[in-house]
């Protein structure tokens, strides 16, 4: 099964130098899958010539919002609306989750609460996970067809599941801790509240279900359903 990546971003120089862009980092966690992988640098303008190139999109974060005014938020958008009409399988994570939502007729904000930052833990089917999250936007309307599977008090919508379409988390299972440790003390500082960025370095040995959630992301391209 191919999976299609579409970089709506790119990580820090910092963490480029050592683990590799975003897509490097979701081809490792789903490794052992049998997945083949293609990656498409949409921030770049480098779209698939087809929604039909890959059996699977996965969207991934980025630093831009996707309310913002940005050349590939339009035609991103379409494509969205083209795979989910299509029945092809789509995974969101932090922006994608967001820019999933919003073109699909739901509302992504800056969130007026702030940052959600580091090891957080969220109710997954009534279960507590504990995942990095690195996040100011948030989803504040669903979408028709959105179901919510996990949330916490701050974030009320932090995984969603539309039906046998469309996968999204708001938190980062691709996120180990050392990835975050680096993102705060580059992409988060001045921008990021000193005392938060303390928390997540305090935080940084708590254990994180990045597998679980990689391994319903895997479930869900190959059988279209999560736990």
């Amino acid at each position: 099964m191919k999976i299609g990546i579409l970089q709506t971003g790119h990580a820090p120089d910092e963490i480029l130098e050592t683990t590799g862009d975003y897509d490097v980092l979701f081809q490792n966690m789903l490794a052992g899958n049998g997945f083949d992988f293609a990656t498409y640098d949409v921030v770049d303008m480098d779209f698939p010539d087809a929604i039909t190139d890959c059996h699977g999109w996965l969207i991934t974060g980025s630093k831009h919002g996707a309310y913002e005014d940005h050349p590939f938020i339009p035609p991103l958008e379409a494509f969205i609306r083209d795979v989910y009409a299509a029945d092809i399988p789509m995974v969101g994570i932090c922006f994608g989750h967001q820019i999933i939502a919003q073109a699909l007729g739901g509302t992504v904000e800056k969130f007026a609460d702030g940052w959600a930052v580091g090891h957080t833990t969220y109710n997954w089917n009534g279960a507590p996970i504990s995942l990095n999250a690195w996040h100011q936007d948030q989803v504040t309307a669903l979408p028709d067809g959105a179901q919510v599977i996990a949330g916490n008090a701050f974030c009320q919508n932090a995984a969603l599941i539309y039906g046998q379409k469309v996968f999204t988390t708001q938190p980062h299972p691709e996120f180990g801790s050392a990835y975050v440790d680096t993102l705060a003390r580059s992409r988060g500082k001045g921008v990021v509240p000193d005392n938060q960025l303390a928390e997540v370095k305090a935080n940084l040995d708590k254990p994180i279900d990045n597998a679980f959630v990689a391994s319903q992301i895997a479930r869900f391209f190959k059988e279209r359903e999560v736990a």
